[in-house]
């Protein structure tokens, strides 16, 4: 008896389910046939075994990658080796992927089937699932596939390996449109321009000059010597400028009114832009594919190359066809036109825009474009494989060619295939080493300057980090030093004040009141010599006692601050006279401000 279990992914978890056991699993098929659209009939079959559900829609997207690529993820991993039996020999695992299938086989030694009832078993189980597993809704599986589905789309967009041919094709594209579109408004250009000036046509080949000359001009009659210079930069011959100078003033054209000139130089500015914006994307078309596919630039060309590319879809898709096809490509309505009325194929594709099949002869333009192909399908091969895109292959595959050019003339031997690889290989050693230099030496600038950003950075927030201390220890000094100067300060006493003496601030005087003037001049004849500091809600009364309060703080602080050189101020009779008429003169000032009072 053969146990079948049936592994089925789902956007919420694994699910694994259990048939009942039979002899030959083909004797199932009927059965199962019947009983897929009959819920009850459907789980007399099949049982949920057990079901991982996934943690989060990271997990999810992580377990359909694997599974798309054929690996078997640790959650899958864990799942069937907890709940298959352990006697492998007697399980039978039903999956949908042979890919995954063949993982599993290899990986866990259970053996594993694909296709016939397994298919049928795993449609039920779709269409059931939400009934099988409690819990789960119609809804909520749907939110969960439709979740996956945009994740693993935008993973698939995002990690395309072909995605830098998208800009390619769509470059030359482009490019061809604008060729179409420049040559149709060029031609409107001229034969709208032409009805006032015709001659200008026959002069003038190019359509972007012609554009630029029909925009620069304008009214024929108003062209004039002063104008040649600028003509002759625009066309870069001064004998076409004279040309046109001289077929102005003698032009058949029709007179033309202002409102029509300056629609055609509107349209004809539209004309230059758009020519301008040709070359722009042609220099971009050339750096893309010296980036992408060098060496089959180098051969060919990046115009023709483009469109080989953009003719089979892809890089990867040009290495896969054979040199036949490439030789091919692009006549492919020739080439079936020519099966049905068994005429002859076309001997070339898209290669003919290459120069080499026009520099053959008539009778060697077959045998070139085979041999031209074999060498595009190996530089297609060699760029889309290549680790390190490089140019060397492409060069030595173009001397090849151009070696059989002129073996095809002149009958000269070219070299072997393998002599010039060997060559080719060696080059491309070199031009790797010297790209890893580069490299590294980028590397190694930019490391630098990342230290040098770091260094600054720590610098400066070593800087900021200690400015806040030794600002808060400016902030706290400060007012110490202001306490230390105001017992230093005393007050000029008429000029009488000995020049040794430290000198008091003057601006204290002006915030004193009454009462502060009465208690110095009471100290002040006491012989006292600093001024004290009083508030302005003291009383009256008691202006004595605080004086002399005040005068016994200060006194000592006077005498540590005198020096040896200097002396007390009540010593001598001079001094002692000075402060008697400076006390005596500030006694009167006091009596007339309490009169006025």
């Amino acid at each position: 008896m053969v146990l079948l279990h049936v592994l089925f992914e789902h956007a919420v978890g694994y699910a694994l389910l259990a048939l009942k056991e039979v002899e030959e699993i083909s004797l199932l098929l009927p059965q199962v046939e019947e009983c897929v659209l009959n819920l009850g009939k459907f789980h007399n079959i099949v049982r949920l075994v057990a079901f991982c559900p996934f943690a989060s829609s990271q997990v999810a997207l992580e377990n359909a990658n694997a599974v798309s690529e054929g690996v078997v993820h640790e959650d899958l991993r864990l799942l069937l080796e907890t709940h298959l039996p352990s006697k492998k020999k007697k399980v039978l695992l039903g999956v949908g992927d042979p890919k995954i299938g063949a993982a599993i086989q290899e990986e866990l030694g259970y053996n594993c089937q694909t296709g016939g009832v397994i298919a049928e078993i795993l449609r039920g189980v779709r269409l059931h699932f939400h009934n099988l597993v409690k819990g789960l809704t119609d809804l909520s599986a749907c939110k969960a596939q439709l979740g996956l589905g945009h994740s693993y789309s935008r993973a698939k967009v995002k990690f395309n390996v072909n995605r830098v041919d998208n800009m390619i094709i769509q470059s030359i594209s482009l490019l061809d449109q604008l060729d179409k579109d420049i040559n149709t408004f060029s031609m409107r250009v001229r034969e709208w321009y032409g009805y006032h000036f015709p001659e200008l046509v026959k002069i003038i080949n190019d359509n972007a000059t012609y554009c630029r000359l029909a925009q620069f001009i304008g009214n024929r009659r108003e062209l004039n010597e002063e104008k040649l210079e600028k003509l002759e930069e625009l066309t870069m011959d001064g004998a076409k400028a004279k040309a046109i100078l001289d077929a102005s003033r003698s032009s058949m054209g029709m007179d033309i009114s202002a409102i029509d000139l300056i629609n055609i130089e509107s349209f004809s500015s539209r004309v230059v832009s758009l020519s301008e914006y040709r070359q722009s994307l042609h220099t971009y078309l050339r750096s893309k594919m010296s980036q992408v596919a060098p060496s089959l630039s180098a051969l060919i060309g990046e115009a023709v190359g483009a469109r080989l590319i953009a003719h089979a879809g892809s890089l990867t898709n040009l290495a896969k066809y054979p040199a036949s096809t490439v030789q091919i490509l692009g006549a492919e309505k020739a080439l079936f036109r020519a099966l049905k009325t068994r005429g002859n194929t076309p001997k070339y594709g898209l290669i003919f825009h290459s120069t080499f099949i026009g520099r053959a002869a008539a009778k060697n333009k077959g045998r070139i474009s085979r041999y031209l192909a074999n060498k595009c399908s190996i530089a297609s091969r060699i760029d889309c494989f290549s680790e390190v895109p490089t140019s060397v292959f492409g060069e030595k595959l173009r001397e090849q060619v151009e070696e059989r050019l002129s073996f095809y003339e002149t009958g000269e031997i070219p070299r072997k295939n393998l002599d010039v690889m060997k060559e080719a290989m060696v080059q491309a050693e070199e031009a790797a080493a010297e790209m890893a230099r580069k490299l590294e030496k980028q590397e190694k600038k930019r490391l630098k300057k990342e230290k040098k950003r770091l260094a600054a950075l720590a610098l400066a927030s070593s800087e900021n980090s200690s400015s806040t201390p030794e600002e808060c220890e400016e902030t706290n000094e400060r007012p110490k030093k202001k306490k230390k100067q105001k017992p230093q300060e005393t007050p000029q006493e008429n000029g009488m004040e000995d020049p040794s003496v430290p000198v008091s601030k003057p601006k204290k005087k002006k915030s004193f009141s009454k009462e502060e003037l009465v208690s110095s001049d009471l100290e002040e004849t006491a012989g006292s010599v600093s001024l004290p500091k009083r508030k302005k809600s003291a009383p009256k009364e008691e202006p004595v006692s605080d004086a002399e309060e005040a005068g016994t703080r200060i006194i000592p602080k006077k005498k540590r601050k005198f020096s040896s050189k200097e002396e007390p101020l009540s010593s001598g009779p001079e001094e002692a006279a000075g402060s008697k008429s400076s006390s005596s003169k500030k006694k009167k000032k006091l009596r007339k401000l309490a009169q006025e009072d």
